[in-house]
């Protein structure tokens, strides 16, 4: 486990006047469409990452795409498709798709570079229990200009890298090189590169947390979304991460721990502190945040029971 102190270097960045976070959270209240204006009432527009719907989403995605609008969901965030690219349209198709639900596309997960199942791991199999095959599926160590231009053609405002090599110190500095060129070729794209977080970058690697050497090598362009989780299952307070390095984390995944600290849980049934994470957004310069719960058992039921527990937390 890594010491708080090696990553959470509370500064003058991190001491950020009280009227500058009352202008952050009324801009963060300010987002919901429908609300009454009222500081603390508003309802920031509620998103989910598509990983949540994996092993079915591709078999009838309009179909899917209306369930998860009728949920109340206003926003996503797309990921990987068993058939390739954008659940096997081109990103303009899918952007289009997207927008005749209701919802808007906000973001995209990318591979760091290229994908391979860790040793010993067990297959990844669907509801019927048979192991999914999947496509090549492009990195940004060999593909990263033609991803940050399909993003652009899509007219998504974040690209965000889902998992990147950190097992050595070669493989740290290398993911690192390849996020600050991909942060470079988004930055002229006009889109916001982000990375998003595991366990295992809280785990010291050589003396070193991977974590830590993002924050402090990468670009301050690059931005993070920070699963909320996985960072709680690492023995990671957000709210610090917060307080240390404000305005960088704009995306989060909004998914809980379960009770025995083992794996993910519907928000609210775990135990995440939602409420104190939320109340911290404006520190965090949070933009958009996203329901996941990876491989659940009966993702509709768990995404409904996070969207009525994240109603019910933004709310009060």
């Amino acid at each position: 486990m890594s010491n708080r102190r090696e990553f959470l270097k509370l500064g003058g960045a991190a001491a950020l006047g009280s009227f500058a976070i009352s202008k952050q959270a009324q801009a963060f209240f300010s987002k919901a469409a429908g609300s009454s204006g009222h500081p603390g009432k508003a309802l920031h527009p509620i998103g989910l990452q598509l990983f949540t719907l994996f092993t079915f989403i591709d078999n009838d995605v309009p179909g899917n795409l209306k369930k998860v609008a009728g949920i109340g969901y206003k926003e996503i965030e797309s990921a990987f498709s068993k058939k390739g690219g954008y659940y096997g349209m081109k990103p303009a198709a899918f952007a289009a798709l997207v927008k005749d639900t209701g919802m808007s596309w906000r973001s995209h997960h990318v591979l760091g570079a290229p994908f391979h199942m860790p040793a010993n791991a067990k297959p990844i199999v669907d509801a019927n229990g048979k192991p999914i095959t999947f496509p090549p599926m492009r990195n940004l160590r060999e593909n990263m200009q033609q991803l940050v231009d399909e993003a652009a053609e899509g007219g998504i405002p974040y690209l965000v890298c889902a998992n990147t090599p950190m097992h050595t110190s070669d493989e740290i500095k290398s993911s690192i090189e390849t996020l600050n060129k991909t942060g470079e070729a988004c930055k002229k794209a006009g889109i916001t590169f982000c990375y998003h977080n595991h366990t295992e970058e809280f785990t010291k690697v050589d003396g070193e947390t991977p974590y830590h050497l993002f924050l402090t090598q990468l670009s301050p362009d690059i931005k993070m979304e920070l699963d909320l989780c996985w960072a709680t299952k690492a023995g990671v307070d957000p709210v610090e991460l917060f307080k240390a390095h404000p305005g960088r984390f704009p995306l989060w995944h909004a998914k809980d721990l379960n009770k025995e600290r083992t794996g993910p849980a519907p928000v609210g049934t775990g135990v995440v502190d939602f409420k104190r994470i939320f109340d911290n957004a404006a520190t965090a310069g949070m933009q958009h945040f996203f329901v996941e719960h990876d491989m659940p058992a009966d993702a509709f039921a768990s995404i409904t029971t996070s969207y009525n527990n994240l109603t019910k937390i933004l709310s009060a």
